[in-house]
């Protein structure tokens, strides 16, 4: 190898190529034995670089054999470098004639030297020459302001990856980068001059083809209009001969399109803005109530009733039921007579026979009775309660004019009636409507600090929860909660404890369990001492690290179930949040947030996961119960969820839980994502579809089932806060109670001779009978009616049921036409025939679901009387601003559209409503049933008792007669006491205005009673003063209820514990 002189030099100049050393490279150039031609050695660094870049690219070719450079390949790079070099001469001097010419101003001189630069003299144009000057005098300036400080040298890249170096000053030239290199600034550059010349050509060659055009117009006009023609001539034949060839798929595509035609339309009449009357008339029979609707509405109407009267059913047997549980309580406690449990068992079983059933003696008597002044009475009643149930305002007032405790009590009974329990969509959107009002009412007037929605019970928000809790039996909370509740519940060796003391406590006793021998620890001991045991502390983190598990489980459970949430209650966060943001535009969006969790986590969840059996979250047997494990579980994971949901940290009495704060810290971040998110929900209009006048267009009117009670509480609270609710003279409500008058009696309802006036138990009789439900269909003060006062709303939809019956039998593509069109003889019989088939099946149609009389009257109009009582009711319409003549009537069409796309909506609902009553009511006939189980186990629990009383002689027995009842008790000796006694027995506290060395003064004669009631007759100085008689239920509810002192004879205060004591000791053996 050595041997061929060629290859030795290739060897060297290629391993100096790789070395990067340029002057080493251009002694291996030199070489004689290379006989390299042309080398020049100032561009040593060029020779190095195009070399290195060839040599790259033959090492990156996969053709390539070899991956050196050969002598003819190096030959040719180092050719390639000097035709760089001589291009940069010529660059460099360009620029430099064309930047010195324009400091020197040489106009004259600028155009040849753009000749020399040009491979086309041609495209210079001497009379331009001004042109060019200016336009590189102007680049030229723009570039040399703002230039402080600038040097000598000029920069030229070639083929974008070789930079020469030229100096103005000195001539001299490199291809390495100078060390003192400043740039030459204020110049113009090659790149810039070709890049104003290449700008140039472009202008010149686009007028220049621009003039050509101008030039032969009306050739290129015939040339355009011969070739468009051709184009289309050979389209036609070659299309008409496609059709030829494919006549079968082409009937097809027609009967496609004329389906898609139909879908179109449709798509028109609810999408567009302006559906034209074309499009309407091929919908308007979807207006037409079909047999199938009138038995759906029905069916709906009769499902609404029983839900609603088992939900009322339900509720009472529920307050029935808690009502036993305290009563058998204080029974084993011996705090009442067995008498008194078996007193409310009777009443629990006669209600479970049926007595909350809808009395239908009403119907035919009383406020329903045949009588003129009745039924004025009647449809009085309806007015107002469709006023109350469509206008939200009035009620909203009066709950915050009563007390809470009566307002409490009103809306869980009165307000949720009113509303049918929302038992569908109509009336749950206007229960959100009323529970908007009242929310938004109640901050505005009420709330002064953000935080009191948090520490306080506002009453809506108590109204809101309790309602979503499953009023109507769809426990929401159930589908939520259930699976994640029952698993924590079962899983039998989960143990949650995380109080310190508790912990040490179980621990001792485990220790003494296990040795059985008494422990040397301290039992009582503080949470801290407690904490300084090993084995405490890791009891403490098991408990802990399991909480977190477990409650990681709820919290995933309600994080991924936010559709599970009511829209209802997202809907009442959002007003919640809006209506607390808007009072106080400061508050933050966490204290916005927390607010807002407070409502969905704290109020509705918690109380749900803290006790399940009681909100129906799991299924329990009657006599079942959580253990205290249990609940202490469940308690743990709560208080967790809580404190993170407010963002809350364990400090203070739980400090010892601290090491869990950044876990709340990150459970809350979770949580106010879930709660921005809860507040996204569309408003009710939207999501119901509806507004105020939807009743208008709906086949049916909307029916509560209220009692005769709650009608007389509701007529009552009206009139005492009328001025509050109703202060313009002129309001629909003061007129609508001045024509009912007075507040009526129970008897006035269920009409004369309802009750026997010798009944001694009249007055019980009648209280019963107050609870009798009666149904009451709505209907709007001012209906649709020929001489009365009737308003744009009701006008409008009187004109559109005319209108649909002319276009169905006279065509024309406007309203306008069509009205001033006469009717053919043809169409006046069309129209007749169909007016018929009409009233056929109106007379099938149940009387509650027909139409008003007006309506019925104007239907039987011949065409052309309805198309000129239709211009008169336009003509009104437009006085109004309803319609206008301006766009031929388009709104009463656009109206007319959004009445075929709500009917079909309608019936949708209808459907899903009818699906979703049946599920309600199967889910309160199982509730139902479980209740109906606990009364059996009572039943069993106080026959038990009964039995066993039998066989034993007490202090109080009871005796049975013939069927088995008690009959009362041997009543015991009455007992006397002075005030001074009692004082020292600590029963009596103290009397007014009576010193207390008087009290051996006053004497307390004692003594029981037939019923369950003691007797206390009070002495002054041997003087009978007063008499007082005592309930013994009533003293044990006071109890009950926490009460710790009451008054006898308003001026003597008493222990209530301690006189229920010295009672039960004295009359009922214990």
């Amino acid at each position: 190898m050595h041997s061929f002189p060629g290859v030795v030099a290739v060897g060297y100049i290629n391993e100096a190529i790789d070395e990067g050393d340029a002057l080493k490279t251009l002694d291996s150039l030199l070489l004689p034995t290379a006989k390299i031609k042309d080398i020049d050695p100032d561009s040593a660094q060029h020779y190095q670089d195009v070399l290195y870049h060839a040599k790259s690219q033959k090492f990156l070719d996969p053709h390539s054999a070899s991956k050196i450079l050969w002598l003819d390949e190096i030959q040719h790079a180092v050719n390639e470098a000097n035709k760089d070099k001589d291009k940069a001469k010529q660059w460099v001097t360009l620029v430099v004639d064309v930047n010195q010419f324009l400091e020197k101003e040489k106009q004259s001189d600028i155009l040849s030297v753009l000749k020399s630069a040009v491979p086309n003299t041609n495209d210079i144009i001497p009379e331009c020459a001004d042109r060019y000057y200016d336009a590189l005098v102007k680049a030229k300036d723009q570039k040399s302001n703002g230039v402080s400080a600038e040097g000598s040298w000029l920069k030229l890249t070639l083929q974008d990856k070789y930079d020469y170096y030229y100096n103005i000053d000195s001539q001299e030239s490199s291809w390495v980068p100078p060390e003192s290199f400043l740039p030459k600034e204020s110049w113009l550059t090659g790149k810039e001059i070709k890049a104003f010349w290449k700008g140039h050509q472009q202008r010149a060659s686009y007028m220049k083809r621009r003039q050509m055009f101008i030039d032969n117009i009306s050739a290129i006009v015939k040339i355009q209009s011969w070739f468009r023609m051709r184009r289309a001539r050979k389209n036609y034949l070659s299309r008409l001969q496609y059709f030829k060839d494919h006549n079968n798929e082409i009937v097809k595509i027609q009967s496609l399109l004329r389906a898609n035609k139909a879908r179109d339309d449709y798509k028109t009449l609810v999408g567009s803005e302006n559906p034209p009357l074309t499009v309407i008339r091929k919908f308007v029979h979807l207006l037409d109530q079909s047999d199938l609707d009138f038995q759906e509405e029905l069916e709906v109407a009769r499902l609404r009733e029983e839900v609603v009267t088992k939900i009322r059913g339900n509720q009472q047997l529920e307050k029935d039921l808690n009502l036993m549980d305290i009563k058998i309580g204080l029974l084993v406690k011996n705090r009442i007579t067995l008498e008194d449990v078996i007193s409310h068992r009777t009443k629990l079983n006669k209600k479970k026979g049926g007595e909350m059933e809808i009395l239908n003696s009403t119907d035919n008597q009383g406020i329903k009775s045949l009588s003129k002044e009745r039924r004025k009475t009647l449809e009085t009643y309806q007015q107002l309660f469709y006023l109350l149930q469509t206008n939200p305002l009035y009620l909203a007032k009066l709950i915050f004019q009563m007390p809470q405790n009566k307002s409490t009590k009103f809306m869980d009974t009165v307000i949720f009636t009113l509303y049918n329990y929302a038992s569908n969509q109509r009336e749950e959107y206007l229960l959100l409507k009323l529970f908007k009002t009242a929310l938004e009412e109640e901050i505005k007037s009420k709330v002064d600090q953000v935080q009191d929605i948090v520490t306080g019970n506002p009453t809506v928000i108590k109204m809101v929860v309790s309602f979503n809790r499953g009023a109507r039996g769809q426990n929401t909370l159930r589908q939520l909660l259930a699976p994640v509740v029952k698993e924590i519940i079962d899983d039998k060796s989960l143990m949650i404890n995380t109080s310190p003391v508790e912990v040490y406590k179980a621990w001792v006793n485990q220790l003494e369990t296990q040795t059985g021998e008494a422990s040397n620890l301290p039992y009582d001991v503080t949470t801290e001492q407690a904490l300084t045991y090993p084995e405490v502390k890791n009891k403490l983190e098991a408990s802990i690290e399991n909480l977190r598990r477990v409650t990681d489980k709820v919290l995933n459970s309600i994080i991924s179930s936010l559709d599970l949430l009511p829209y209802g209650l997202r809907y009442i966060a959002k007003v919640l949040k809006n209506s607390i943001h808007e009072k106080f535009p400061d508050a933050t969006e966490d204290e916005l947030l927390k607010i807002v969790g407070n409502l969905l986590y704290y109020r509705y969840m918690n109380p749900a996961i803290v006790a399940p059996d009681g909100f129906d979250i799991i299924d329990m047997t009657a006599g079942g119960q959580i253990n205290s494990d249990q609940r202490r579980n469940l308690g743990s994971v709560a208080k967790v969820l809580q404190h993170a949901a407010s963002n809350k940290l364990f400090e203070g009495e739980n400090e010892h839980l601290a090491s869990m704060n950044n876990y709340l810290s990150e459970t809350y971040q979770e949580f106010r994502k879930y709660f921005k998110e809860a507040c996204n929900v569309p408003e009710p209009e939207e999501k119901f579809n509806m507004d105020k006048y939807t009743d208008v267009v709906t086949v049916s009117k909307p029916v509560i089932y209220i009692s005769i009670e709650e009608i007389i509480s509701t007529h009552s609270l009206l009139l005492e806060h009328q001025d509050a609710i109703a202060p313009e003279k002129t309001d629909l409500l003061n007129e609508l109670l001045e024509l009912l008058g007075e507040v009526p009696n129970v008897e006035s309802f269920l009409g004369e001779g309802a009750v026997d006036p010798n009944d001694p138990d009249r007055v019980n009789t009648l209280n019963q009978l107050s609870k009798t439900e009666i149904s009451l269909s709505l209907t709007s003060k001012y209906d649709i009616g020929d001489g009365e006062a009737i308003d744009g709303q009701s006008l409008m939809i009187k004109t559109k049921k005319l209108i649909i019956d002319v276009i169905r039998n006279q065509p024309g593509s406007t309203l306008t036409e069509i009205l001033e069109t006469p009717a053919t003889t043809k169409q006046e019989a069309d129209h007749a025939a169909d007016m018929v088939s009409r009233a056929i099946l109106d007379s099938r149609t149940p009387e509650d679901l027909k139409h008003s009389q007006s309506v019925v009257e104007d239907a039987q109009l011949p065409l052309e009387q309805k198309k000129r009582k239709i211009q008169r009711n336009l003509r009104t319409l437009e006085q109004t601003g309803h319609v206008s003549s301006k766009n031929k009537y388009q709104d009463i069409l656009n109206a007319m559209a959004k009445d075929i796309r709500n009917q079909r909506i309608h019936r949708k609902l209808r459907k899903a409503e009818l699906a979703k009553l049946q599920q309600t009511l199967n889910a309160l006939n199982k509730k139902a049933a479980f209740f109906e189980e606990q009364i059996n186990y009572y039943d069993t629990y106080i026959k038990t008792c009964l039995d066993n009383l039998k066989r034993k002689n007490s202090r109080r027995s009871i005796k049975l007669d013939g069927k088995g009842e008690p009959k009362g008790a041997r009543r015991a000796k009455p007992v006397r006491y002075t005030a001074a006694k009692l004082h020292e027995k600590g029963v009596l506290l103290d009397i007014d205005d009576l010193q207390t060395n008087q009290f051996k003064n006053v004497t307390f004669d004692i003594s029981s009673t037939e019923d369950v009631g003691i007797d206390v007759r009070s002495k002054f100085l041997g003087v009978d003063m007063e008499k007082v008689q005592l309930n013994i239920q009533d003293l044990l509810q006071m109890q009950y209820e926490g009460v710790a002192v009451m008054k006898m004879f308003d001026k003597v205060k008493v222990n209530v514990n301690l006189l229920i004591y010295l009672l039960n000791k004295k009359f009922y053996g214990k």
